[in-house]
C-alpha cells in the first residue's frame, strides 16, 4: 500500500507523483502487460513478427515517459515521443502495416493503462476525495499524452511511408518481386533485361539483416557494400542483384555462369573475417528462374530458423546445413513445434545444460547408425561415456526409442536448430 502524508498542505501533485513512482517500480511488468494486450487485440501487430521486439521497446518507453511526466509534473506539451516509439512507427510503415493498426495500438494501450492506474489508485492510502482528484488528474494527463504522442508517431509513419515508397518504386525492385511471386512462365529474356541480372545462370540467394537500426541509420548502404564485396570474394561471375526489404534488411543473389565448387563455404569464409558483417541466411544453389525463386525461399526459411533461435546464436545460417531445411518445415508454428517436441522427448526436452548434452549425444548416436563406437569417435568421448549418456537420455525420455525412432530424430533435429525456442518452459 502506498502511504502519503495526511496534513492539509499535501498538494495534488504529491500523491499523483507518489502513485506514478509506485507504478514506475513495475514499469517492465506494466509494459509487458500492455504489449500482450496489443498483440492479443490487433492482429496486424501480432503478424508483423519482425517488429515484435521493437513493439515491446516502444511500449516500455511510452509507459516510462508517461510515468516520469506524472511523477515530476512535466507538461505533456513538452514531452517528445520516445525514440523507440518513432522507430516502431517507421518500421510499421516499411512493412506495410496499416496506419489504423498503429493508431489503435495507442488507444488500446490507453485503455489498459487506465485499468492499471485505477487499480493503483484504489490501493493507495488516501482519502476518497484525494482518490477522485488523483484519478481525474492522471486520466486527463494520460489522454493528453496519447493524443500528443499519437500525432507525433503518425507523422513519423507517414513521412517514412512516403520516403520508403519512393525507394521501393524503382522498376528493378518491383520486377524482382514480380519474378519471385510469378507462378506462371516468366519471359526470362525480358525479365533479365529489366532487372539487369542473368536469370538463366546459377544463383545463390542471401537474406541479410541487422538486428536493429543504429543511430547513423546507414544499415542499407552497409549491407549493399557488404554484398558487393562478398560477390567479389566468392568469385561471382557478374555483379550481384540487391533488393532492399526495409531499413535494416535486404535480399541479394550471387550469379554464376557454371556451378561453383563451394559457394556457401566461400561466403562463410568472407563473413568470418568481417567484424561489421550483418546477420544473413544462405539459400541453396539453383539454376534458371525456378532456381532463383527456390534459392530465395530456402534462404527465407533459414532466416526464420535464425530469428526463432535468438540473437545469441551464430549470425550465418545456410539451407545446406544438415537438417536445417527439415527443421524449418517443422518450425512454422513454434508453439505447436514446442508441444510436439515435448510429447516426443518427454523430460529430455527440458531447457538445461545436462539435457542438452544428452540430446546431442543421442542425436549423434542415432545419426551414426546407433553405433556407440562411431558416436564416441565423432564426439571425442569414451565408449562408456556415450553408452551412459544414451541410457540417461532414454531414461529422461521415459520410454524406449525403438518404436518411434524417426520421430525422436526429428524432434532432436528441431532442438538442435531452434535451441531454447523448441524446449519445454519451466522445470522438468
Amino acid at each position: 500500500m502506498t502511504t502519503f502524508r495526511r496534513d492539509s498542505e499535501v498538494e495534488l501533485g504529491d500523491y499523483v507523483g507518489g502513485i506514478a513512482a509506485r507504478m514506475n517500480e513495475r514499469v517492465t511488468e506494466i509494459g509487458t502487460t500492455i504489449r500482450r494486450k496489443l498483440e492479443e487485440e490487433i492482429a496486424e501487430l501480432r503478424e508483423d513478427t519482425h517488429s515484435l521486439e521493437l513493439l515491446g521497446a516502444s511500449v516500455h518507453a511510452n509507459v516510462e515517459t508517461l510515468l516520469q511526466a506524472l511523477r515530476h509534473n512535466i507538461p505533456v506539451a513538452r514531452v517528445q515521443a520516445p525514440t523507440a516509439a518513432i522507430e516502431y512507427a517507421k518500421r510499421l510503415a516499411q512493412h506495410k502495416v496499416s496506419l489504423n493498426a498503429l493508431i489503435r495500438a495507442y488507444w488500446v494501450g490507453q485503455r489498459r493503462m487506465s485499468e492499471l492506474v485505477f487499480a493503483e489508485v484504489r490501493a493507495a492510502d488516501i482519502t476518497p476525495q484525494q482518490r477522485v482528484d488523483a484519478l481525474q488528474t492522471i486520466t486527463t494527463t494520460l489522454f493528453n499524452y496519447i493524443d500528443s504522442i499519437t500525432r507525433q508517431v503518425v507523422a513519423a509513419y507517414q513521412g517514412e511511408r512516403e520516403q520508403w515508397l519512393e525507394n521501393q518504386n524503382s522498376i528493378r525492385t518491383l520486377q524482382v518481386r514480380e519474378v519471385l511471386t510469378e507462378t506462371s512462365a516468366v519471359d526470362v529474356d525480358a525479365a533479365t533485361e529489366s532487372i539487369r541480372y542473368p536469370l538463366r545462370w546459377h544463383h545463390l540467394a542471401l537474406v541479410l539483416w541487422y538486428p536493429e537500426l543504429s543511430t547513423a541509420g546507414d544499415e542499407l548502404p552497409r549491407i549493399q557494400r557488404f554484398v558487393r564485396e562478398l560477390a567479389e570474394a566468392a568469385n561471382a561471375s557478374a555483379r550481384p542483384l540487391f533488393a532492399a526489404v526495409d531499413r535494416v534488411s535486404a535480399w541479394a543473389w550471387l550469379p554464376y555462369r557454371s556451378v561453383p565448387a563451394d559457394p556457401v563455404g566461400a561466403v562463410r569464409r568472407f563473413a568470418r573475417d568481417r567484424a561489421d558483417a550483418p546477420c544473413f541466411a544462405i539459400g541453396t544453389l539453383g539454376a534458371g528462374v525456378e532456381g532463383f525463386q527456390r534459392s530465395h525461399r530456402h534462404a527465407q526459411a533459414a532466416r526464420a530458423v535464425a530469428l526463432a533461435r535468438g540473437t545469441d546464436d551464430p549470425t550465418v545460417f545456410s539451407a545446406t546445413d544438415p537438417g536445417l531445411s527439415a527443421a524449418a518445415l517443422l518450425g512454422g508454428d513454434m508453439a505447436e513445434a514446442r508441444d510436439w517436441v515435448s510429447e516426443v522427448l518427454g523430460d529430455l526436452a527440458s531447457d538445461n545444460d545436462n539435457d542438452e548434452r544428452l540430446r546431442e549425444t543421442l542425436r549423434v548416436f542415432l545419426r551414426t547408425g546407433s553405433s556407440y563406437k562411431a558416436a564416441a569417435a565423432e564426439m571425442n568421448l569414451h565408449f562408456n561415456s556415450v553408452k551412459y549418456r544414451i541410457t540417461r537420455a532414454i531414461a529422461r525420455r521415459g520410454r524406449p526409442i525403438d518404436d518411434d525412432r524417426l520421430e525422436v530424430e526429428m524432434a532432436l533435429l528441431v532442438c538442435q536448430w531452434y535451441g531454447g525456442a523448441a524446449l519445454r518452459r519451466g522445470p522438468a
